[in-house]
């Protein structure tokens, strides 16, 4: 029986190579070949065989029209090549069309014994230009906690060698940061970069309790963004004939999210580029979130862009960064990995559920980086029959004038705390403060519908009034007609 570590993909391969090995075959090459089309950026196989009962032992590798790939003998039954990355064993690199070959190896199969092989091929696939692995770290539905903005050496990260020199940052060191952090997700975002992918394919199966999302910080003249979700190259360079949304449409053709980072940051040459200030209009349709606190060397907030965006019908979903520079440095004005943290909702610990959790708007964001600090909301007409389900934080609400909608704020380990409400990004006096008493509780609060289209979201202040937790906004829409 043949199965194929891929199973998770549900999708047929492009080709099956298949044969059968004899006993006479022991000690020998075998030269499989197959066709790769032009078009093609990356190659998967899966290779399983029979007769391993009778000690058959059958090794595999790979080469390409021009030159071998790699061999990882017979410690894997599934690989992947593309340009940016591979598994390990394997060289990365452009995919040439033409004849490929299959390498087996017969270390072993005994004088009256026959193996069938049996080699999946996949071009192109969907789920290893998304991540780094085929199925989900961690199952069911919960929150996940997370960083979705550092660079390593593949940039500009730096971190103190043995000697204590400051060093390009090996991807290892930023990722054990992580997981000793206690995170369960961070995305990578190097400058422009791509080669930070081989790395972290290689690391993945080391962190199974940390998922590395593939990232890259696209860092133009007029503003940065962050796009996760690909390992396809996609040109960053703004300029003439080619602006900003023809790079972000291009990310989201490749299945990748875009998030404005630090727009209200220093520009100039203070921070070459950082300010989020394009030459041409952005079509708010290809952004999905924007970066509103970013941790740097100094918080930043991008609070006014996120509430001027929305304001303009965009449904822009606010995340966070560290901005990690510094690898796992302890030096005083270094930046912590996780702080700030973003947390997300997800049904399960996999790339494509943690950014489909943004896309929902199921996101806080933890300014303290905590374990276990949560926010939430929800939403219902006061009219809604009983047993209906409430809007959840990133959801629409359609309400006409003169309705009355009951809201819950939801928090978990709050303790003397405050929580301020925000109307159309701003405080009012109709939505007093609410306060917390045990710290883990729901309170209620109930506002009046105006007709008009409105969003709505909390924040958390502790006992000294800092700023603890960000929610999304909860969307007040008129009734539909």
């Amino acid at each position: 029986m043949f199965a194929s570590v891929l199973s998770a993909q549900q999708n047929h391969p492009d080709l099956v190579l298949q044969g059968t090995v004899t006993g006479a075959q022991n000690h020998t090459y075998i030269e499989v070949p197959f066709k790769v089309p032009a078009g093609v950026h990356r190659i998967s196989v899966d290779f399983s065989y029979t007769g391993r009962d009778q000690k058959t032992t059958l090794d595999l590798g790979i080469a390409d029209p021009q030159r071998f790939r790699g061999n990882s003998g017979g410690n894997k039954s599934h690989f992947t090549i593309a340009e940016s990355d591979a598994t390990p064993s394997y060289l990365p690199g452009p995919i040439p069309a033409g004849e490929w070959k299959l390498l087996l190896s017969v270390p072993n199969i005994r004088p009256n014994v026959s193996a069938s092989y049996r080699a999946e091929i996949r071009f192109n696939s969907a789920i290893e230009d998304s991540g780094f692995t085929t199925a989900a770290l961690v199952t069911g539905k919960r929150w996940y906690r997370g960083d979705l903005h550092m660079h390593t050496a593949h940039s500009d990260g730096s971190c103190p060698s043995q000697s204590g020199h400051r060093v390009p940052c090996p991807v290892f060191f930023t990722a054990q940061s992580a997981a000793q952090r206690g995170l369960d997700f961070i995305a990578i975002t190097d400058h422009n970069a791509s080669s930070q992918y081989e790395a972290m394919r290689e690391l993945q199966p080391y962190f199974d309790k940390l998922l590395l999302i593939p990232g890259r910080e696209m860092t133009t003249f007029w503003g940065h963004f962050n796009i996760f979700g690909t390992t396809q190259y996609i040109d960053y360079r703004v300029q003439p004939g080619h602006d900003v949304n023809a790079v972000l449409r291009d990310a989201r053709a490749h299945g990748a999210i875009a998030s404005v980072n630090h727009a209200d940051a220093p520009g100039g040459e203070i921070c070459m580029g950082c300010a989020w200030e394009p030459q041409t209009p952005v079509d708010l349709s290809l952004l999905t979130s924007v970066e509103v606190i970013n941790g740097g060397r100094t918080l930043l907030s991008s609070a006014d862009m996120w509430n001027r965006y929305i304001s303009q019908g965009a449904r822009l979903i606010a995340i966070s960064g560290s901005d990690n520079h510094d690898g796992p440095s302890a030096a005083p004005d270094a930046t912590v990995i996780g702080l700030p943290m973003t947390v997300v909702e997800a049904d399960e610990l996999s790339v494509s559920a943690i950014l489909d959790g943004i896309r929902k708007g199921r996101v806080f964001v933890d300014l303290t980086g905590s374990r276990d600090r949560i926010i939430d909301l929800d939403a219902q007409l006061a009219s809604a029959d009983p047993g209906s389900a409430p809007a959840k934080m990133g959801d629409e609400i359609h309400a006409p004038a003169g309705a009355v909608i009951n809201f819950d704020v939801h928090v978990a380990n709050c303790q003397r705390s405050s929580v301020q409400l925000f109307l159309d990004g701003r405080e009012t006096p109709m939505l007093a403060p609410l306060k917390t008493e045990l710290g883990t509780e729901t309170l209620p609060f109930s506002w009046k519908s105006d007709g008009a289209r409105h969003w709505l979201r909390a924040e958390v202040r502790d006992s000294n009034n800092s700023l603890v937790l960000i929610s999304n906004p909860i969307y007040i829409s008129p009734a539909v007609q």
